[in-house]
């Protein structure tokens, strides 16, 4: 019988007196088969990280009654094939599959788990073996540059990696667990051969993954060790563990690209980059040109690959010029003309530096001023101010959720305005660098389901909640519908209010509605043009619980429009015997 049909019910009279314990029996069993079947749930994969090409183990940590689960992937050329043991699959990865992340959800007739990632790279993937808890027998790892899926697997757990560096040489060591939303705070700890620890890092900038870049003094073995704390944090101070603890690990020891100067680059044009980072060498090539005429209009970030270099590097996108900003410009009349739209790469070089850049506006228009730099990983915690001529603050923001500052200004007259971005506090270094951003505020829309899973009984309704902002004047008529749904399933449209907000739709399913399980899409449309966007569910969220920060800020996909919908089955009738009881 499959799971969340309804048992065959058989009647008394069908049968003699020495069958009806049997058959009573048989159909409880049934009947409580059905009752507590569930939906499955996904915690993680593990490896995370397979090779285009390649045919893989993949554990899936979870729960699956019964299994096997069937399993939706978000773009073609990745199967999954359930193995004989509960939680086990073989997974072929296509010649021609997408390489990135990509969305996994498993499923049965009652519902569908959370999404989770699975990371298809260019590259062959090492896996952590373990024993290697102790420096003293780490894992040996013989070539580098090497990425390794790895799991913190019980409690204390630590894993230990050996690699050799020549005196001189540095290693840079990344891992990735936060951004793959594994429940662990991870740190890089860097050991010598006797275990004294040389460098320590809990914290890329970007998020709280770790990123440790040292210079070997001597040539040596040393030992990479990951460990983590419980995310969200626990009362208890200690190294966590567990099968959902996944991790990937960078190890580098060659051409490694930091950032470039300036940060972003342009749209529709060529950028010239100034490239920095780690283990260059003097015969490595410093600078590159950027063809940016075949980046997409939506596009926010680009993917730069150097030859020669061991890593890639994403940097923002504008569509003006990008500068770089020439002291000094600290007061009004030495400040620095920009253009809208445009960016410009700074640095806070000491304690109380100010950069004053100065733009021509006229009355009304609406702007868009962004600093980026903790985001981009340098340490700078950012305050950007706008003033007049006279410098009288107009506005002011010193972080938004994601700690860098974004402004929405109105210009209140024709005439000379002033970007100020200073530290909020009132440090300063070369390594203090951010991008400044002033582009146009264009009106548009942001549609976000608060779930992006349904379930539905026939004969049943269901409430489907949808936040749509209006962002920067946009007045525009709008409709909330879905798109193509299964036969027996209707959601009338619903008219979005004019200043935005909480939109309620009400999904029902006809009584004889057939079972479904499947991804749908809901739509926000423009009432006159019929130009359509999608509902997107945010998988990033930022909470807190009793000032434990909860949820992820940033993660390897941070949205998708694929909602998902499952149509039970009728339920199942209670025997008679048991109703009798």
């Amino acid at each position: 019988m499959s799971q969340g049909q309804a048992p065959t019910i058989f009647r008394w009279t069908e049968f003699g007196s020495g069958s009806l314990a049997l058959l009573l029996s048989f159909e409880l069993c049934c009947w409580n088969f059905a009752l507590h079947a569930a939906a499955p749930t996904l915690d993680h994969l593990y490896p995370v990280a397979v090779q285009v090409g390649s045919t893989n183990s993949v554990a899936a940590i979870g729960k699956f009654d019964p299994w096997p689960p069937k399993v939706w992937v978000d773009a073609p050329g990745i199967v999954f094939n359930a193995e004989t043991n509960s939680g086990k699959f073989s997974v072929e990865i296509a010649t021609n599959a997408t390489v990135g992340p990509h969305l996994i959800r498993v499923f049965n007739e009652q519902g569908a788990s959370t999404l989770r990632f699975l990371i298809v790279t260019q590259e062959p993937q090492s896996s952590d073996q373990e024993p290697n808890d102790d420096f003293t027998k780490p894992q040996a790892v013989d070539h580098l540059p090497v990425s390794l899926n790895g799991r913190l697997d019980k409690s204390g757990d630590v894993d230990s990696f050996a690699v050799t560096l020549e005196a001189g040489q540095t290693l840079v060591a990344s891992l990735e667990a936060y951004t793959l939303a594994s429940p662990m705070d991870a740190v890089l700890r860097l050991v010598d051969s006797r275990g004294v620890q040389v460098a320590l890092n809990d914290d890329d900038g970007r998020t709280p993954d770790p990123l440790l870049a040292w210079t070997a003094q001597s040539a040596g073995t040393y030992i990479v060790q990951a460990f983590g704390f419980a995310y969200p944090a626990v009362s208890d101070v200690k190294f966590t563990g567990g099968n959902a603890c996944v991790y990937r690990l960078h190890l580098a020891r060659g051409p490694y690209l930091h950032y470039t100067l300036p940060l972003g680059v342009q749209r529709g044009a060529r950028t010239t980059l100034r490239l920095f980072g780690w283990n260059l060498g003097s015969n490595l090539e410093r600078e590159l040109e950027f063809d940016g005429t075949g980046l997409s209009a939506d596009a926010k970030v680009a993917t730069l690959e150097v030859p020669a270099f061991e890593n890639a590097l994403t940097v923002p996108i504008g569509d003006g010029p990008e500068l770089i900003e020439a002291e000094p410009n600290n007061s009004t009349n030495q400040a620095t003309q920009l253009e809208v739209p445009s960016a410009l790469t700074g640095c806070i070089e000491k304690p109380g530096d100010e950069d004053r850049f100065t733009f021509a506006v006229k009355k009304g228009d609406a702007l868009l001023l962004e600093v980026q730099s903790a985001s981009l990983g340098f340490p700078l915690d950012a305050r950007l101010k706008v003033e007049d001529a006279k410098g009288k603050e107009l506005a002011k923001k010193d972080d938004t959720v994601n700690a860098d500052p974004m402004l929405e200004w109105t210009a209140p007259e024709d005439g000379t305005f002033f970007a100020v971005v200073g530290n909020v506090l009132h440090r300063g270094g070369a390594d203090h660098l951010y991008r400044l951003s002033i582009s146009r505020a264009v009106p548009g829309l942001k549609a976000v389901a608060v779930s992006n899973a349904f379930t539905i009984e026939p004969g049943k309704t269901n409430e489907i909640k949808v936040t749509v902002t209006r962002l920067h004047g946009f007045q525009t008529k709008l409709t909330v519908s879905a798109r193509v749904l299964p036969e027996g399933l209707t959601l009338e449209p619903v008219e979005v209010p004019d200043k935005g907000g909480e939109v309620l739709l009400k999904l029902v399913a006809s009584s004889d509605a057939k079972p479904f399980s499947g991804a749908i899409q809901i739509a926000v449309m423009e009432t006159e043009s019929g130009t359509e966007q999608h509902v997107v569910s945010e998988l990033i969220s930022s909470t807190t619980d009793n000032g434990v920060p909860q949820g992820f800020k940033k993660l390897v996909i941070e949205s998708t429009d694929q909602l998902w919908l499952t149509v039970l089955s009728a339920p199942a009738q209670k025997p008679e015997a048991e109703k009798k009881h």
